[in-house]
């Protein structure tokens, strides 16, 4: 194994749920369903502005626009590294992995993340927003091989979604599902598969 490819939110980035308020929490319910609403997948791919976004997730919360710009510009400020995924990139980079990042991520949202220090660690980056196609679609990890010349045989991706594993799969690309309620126990099961082995 040579290549090691991350998701973003909820593998290397996440909201520190015990000091978010809960009305906050309510109110993000949804991207923690299995289906994500059309306009926050629609936001990822780059086919809706923020404006846009805000307007539509608006109506679906029934909420006011303000309000719900205040709810985005908050979920976006709260966002930061997962201190065991941190770690863990910091090390697979000292052993020598070459890192990527693939991942469903919004214009406003991975600007955000690009400014924190562990994302300068990563080797090669597909997001989203810059491609309008979003995972589980096969057009993303066609990008991301070609692009940085992967062989997926000697590349595992790490996400914390079954379907986004599933599609990686399918192109030869050992998959790892992340779980976001307990990333050290996921980071030390990457960390026997990887450094250990």
């Amino acid at each position: 194994m040579k290549n090691v490819i991350f998701d973003l939110g909820g593998v290397v980035f996440a909201r520190d749920m015990k000091t978010c308020r809960e009305e906050f929490i309510r109110f993000f319910a949804f991207v923690r369903q299995a289906e994500m609403p059309w306009f926050w997948t629609e936001y990822d791919r780059g086919a809706l502005t923020l404006e846009q976004t805000i307007a539509e997730l608006a109506k679906y919360q029934g909420a006011d626009v303000e309000y719900t710009r205040a709810m985005v510009d908050e979920a976006i400020a709260l966002q930061q590294a997962r201190v065991a995924t941190e770690k863990l990139i910091y090390e697979l980079k000292e052993a020598g992995y070459r890192l990527y990042v693939l991942s469903n991520m919004s214009k406003e949202f991975i600007a955000f993340l690009r400014n924190i220090p562990v994302y300068r660690a990563f080797d090669g980056e597909v997001v989203s927003c810059e491609e309008h196609t979003v995972k589980p679609e096969p057009a993303i990890y066609e990008c991301l091989l070609s692009r940085y010349d992967l062989e997926p045989s000697q590349s595992i991706f790490i996400d914390d979604r079954k379907e986004n594993i599933e599609a990686a799969e399918k192109f030869g690309i050992k998959g790892f599902l992340f779980d976001a309620k307990s990333p050290e126990k996921s980071c030390d099961e990457l960390r026997e598969l990887l450094l250990k082995a």
